[in-house]
């Protein structure tokens, strides 16, 4: 219940100061006084009812129950026993990723976070000190995403400055790569939304090769910025083709189509792979189809005709092998294009 949680996070801040005088009475004594065992034997006895106390608070913060009123309670708290709640979820970094690595744990410590600069402050230290492994996990990721939205600006930069120098390694995750993603979504500082989206177009072609890091670059594609896809058409340039036979790979290549800015590269490519039999492969292909499939469309809607039949060209001698084949729908198009040059002739 909320008095049983209040009740606990009130008993376990009344423990921790407990401590703290325990510890400095005993910091004292150890000046005036020779080792004492009984000293010693309470400040365990100590030790362990703020063991009892952690565990007691880590069932509570991780509980199904009462999530949706977490908020409300803790509205109730003085920034004193904020700041004192906080210290005990970051008292200990292995304790602090065990909360946050919980779903509801990590829904409460969100609450938490922009609640005082004093508490900020904590969770800050805390999850600075373990940003990889709270970046690249399914719940403390959200903690990271939501600590980017709410800190002040100081806080957000050093930040920022740990997603640029661990992105390519977070990119690489299941769940690192969504978090990655949603920083780049929620980054209000244009200079570091942009030093990221270097960075991910820099590192295209690692990136789109990889299981979980082609979704980033997917990510940065769907944002229309035209300079980073510009950077990342240019990162790619010859392997078009190759990325193209790959179920992820291709959804790369037909975003660049997509774009002005890059469909002239990609289509040239394309063209290149004509000379030998690497276009019809990949118009027969299960997955490169829809690429070729994509080419002739966007270069008709975007008017670039000189393009479009260059592509045609290529494909019509050996368009009968793409009857029977996934590339039927291209065959179509190259059928379309065979009467309508009878009639106009």
């Amino acid at each position: 219940s909320l008095l049983t949680f209040t009740d606990s996070i009130q008993q376990s801040i009344l423990t921790l100061e407990h401590l703290q005088k325990i510890s400095f009475g005993t910091m004292v004594m150890s000046d005036n006084s020779p080792f004492s065992m009984s000293t010693m034997f309470n400040a365990l006895q100590q030790i362990h009812l703020s063991n009892t106390r952690l565990k007691r608070l880590f069932n509570l913060m991780t509980s199904c129950e009462g999530v949706g009123q977490f908020k409300d309670l803790i509205s109730t708290f003085d920034q004193s026993q904020l700041q004192k709640m906080a210290s005990l979820l970051t008292s200990d970094s292995e304790y602090f990723m065990e909360v946050v690595r919980n779903k509801y744990g990590s829904r409460r410590v969100q609450k938490l976070l922009g609640v005082s600069v004093d508490v900020d402050a904590l969770f800050y230290d805390a999850i600075l000190q373990r940003f990889f492994d709270i970046m690249t996990d399914k719940y403390a990721s959200y903690v990271a995403i939501r600590a980017v939205v709410v800190f002040d600006q100081v806080k957000k930069h050093v930040m920022y400055k740990h997603v640029l120098h661990y992105a390519l390694d977070i990119a690489r995750y299941q769940y690192g790569c969504v978090a990655l993603n949603e920083v780049i979504i929620d980054a209000d500082d244009p200079l570091y939304r942009n030093r990221l989206l270097d960075v991910v177009a820099r590192n295209a072609l690692f990136l789109s090769n990889d299981l979980w890091g082609n979704f980033v670059v997917q990510h940065v594609l769907k944002l229309y910025d035209l300079r980073c896809t510009h950077n990342v058409a240019v990162s790619l340039r010859g392997h078009c083709v190759d990325l193209s036979f790959k179920k992820y790979g291709s959804y790369i290549v037909e975003k660049l189509l997509e774009a002005e800015v890059s469909m002239g590269m990609v289509v040239v490519e394309l063209l290149k792979a004509g000379s030998g039999d690497r276009l019809m492969r990949l118009a027969r292909s299960e997955i490169g189809n829809f690429v070729v499939l994509k080419a002739l469309e966007v270069t008709q809607k975007m008017n670039r005709v000189d393009l479009f039949w260059d592509l045609v060209q290529k494909l019509m001698p050996l368009r009968h092998l793409l009857l029977r084949s996934h590339g039927s729908n291209i065959a179509n198009i190259l059928e379309s294009c065979s009467i309508a040059n009878r009639c106009s002739n």
